[in-house]
């Protein structure tokens, strides 16, 4: 790495209020900047629904070649995570605090994330009061989870706004294929069933061989590029509003944390071409027709690769119950939930307990009346 690239200066995200001098935060709720000290707001200039507009593609293959502008990188000083290794940017006033991935204590250090800048983001819609009643109504539907863990994560404990990274991907694709298609049809058969003579339709399928092509133009395959949250739990935050996304303005981030990417380009994409290949097998198969399809070969050809690296509000809990710990984690934008959750011993034995006797009595009840 070049001397030039070391000592470039590293970008921190904090806003004096222009009235008191403390520092501004994100208002989700009002969409500005507001001082909690004296209440003073500022908007955030070149913010605006009308915004996403200018949000331009960038080239893969220049991205992967490390051919991309100064202006397309940036510089922000992390604390690593010993236990989740989440790389996580705090505060320039902050020296130590618990991770919000998974509230192992961590000493914020010094060292340099160099990376890819976000070219947009989703603001937080929502305030850490209604993300935490989300989480409390998600937590009272779980009957079996254990009762000290909600009474746990009822008593006000601060959640963590953090920005999750994300890859996008849009790509041209044209794709030719072999297969064969299949076309049911029935014959009438008599068997010997019971002593007794019968009819019966058998199903059967005739093949013809298949080929064609199929094109497709994936636009925004978005990409988890965070190493420290269980991907079934963000997948199942989905769908994002991605056509409300802003351009990236550092302002958005004040007041909540960003989390840097630790899924690199190169396999972000790999990612998003198995969705693409699922996809274009169900075009393939739509495109074949019929009653059944086989695929034999499927030869595609992807071109105008871009992307772009996006950052997606969550709000992050994560309690230590028992010596274990426990991540919830509440759409920003919508209010699903998701998170890892107890099993109670006791309630499951209730439960099962229950069960027997319910059954018992049932079987009991049978005999009876027989």
């Amino acid at each position: 790495m070049s001397e030039d690239v070391l000592t470039a200066p590293v970008e921190e995200h904090r806003f004096p209020c222009d009235n008191c001098g403390a520092d501004f935060r994100y208002d989700p709720a009002r969409g500005l900047l507001r001082c909690d000290h004296c209440g003073n707001t500022s908007e955030i200039a070149g913010a605006g629904p009308w915004g996403n507009t200018a949000l331009r593609e960038i080239s893969f293959e220049e991205g992967i070649a490390g051919r991309l502008s100064e202006q397309e990188m940036e510089e922000t000083r992390v604390s690593h995570c010993p236990n989740c290794a989440a790389q996580v940017e705090f505060e320039p006033g902050v020296h130590a605090a618990e991770c919000p991935f998974c509230a192992t204590p961590v000493v914020a250090d010094t060292g340099v994330s160099r990376h890819i800048k976000p070219k947009g983001l989703l603001p937080f819609a929502l305030d850490e009061a209604r993300a935490r009643d989300a989480m409390k109504d998600w937590l009272g539907r779980l009957w079996f989870a254990p009762n000290g863990l909600k009474d746990y994560a009822r008593k006000g404990r601060r959640m963590t706004g953090v920005y999750v990274p994300y890859w996008t991907f849009d790509a041209d694709t044209a794709s030719s294929y072999r297969g064969e298609r299949g076309t049911v049809y029935y014959e009438t058969r008599r068997v010997q069933r019971g002593g007794k003579t019968q009819t019966v339709r058998v199903a059967k399928v005739r093949w013809r061989p298949a080929s064609g092509r199929v094109a497709r133009f994936f636009d925004d395959v978005l990409v988890l590029a965070s190493r420290s949250l269980p991907k079934r739990y963000t997948d199942a935050l989905e769908p994002w509003d991605l056509s409300a996304m802003e351009p990236y303005h550092p302002e958005f981030l004040a007041g909540f944390r960003a989390e840097a990417y630790g899924v690199e380009l190169e396999e972000g994409f790999a990612e998003a071409r198995a969705y693409m290949d699922r996809i274009i097998t169900r075009d393939v198969k739509f495109d074949i027709g019929g009653d059944r399809q086989r695929v034999h070969a499927i030869d595609t050809r992807v071109s105008d690769v871009t992307f772009k690296h996006i950052l997606l509000p969550v709000w992050l809990a994560a309690y230590k119950y028992r010596g274990k710990s426990y991540r919830f984690v509440v759409n920003g934008r919508t209010g699903a939930v998701q998170g890892e959750r107890p099993w109670s011993k006791w309630k499951l034995a209730f439960a099962i307990l229950t069960g027997l006797i319910a059954a018992a009595l049932v079987g009991y009840v049978a005999a009876t009346t027989q």
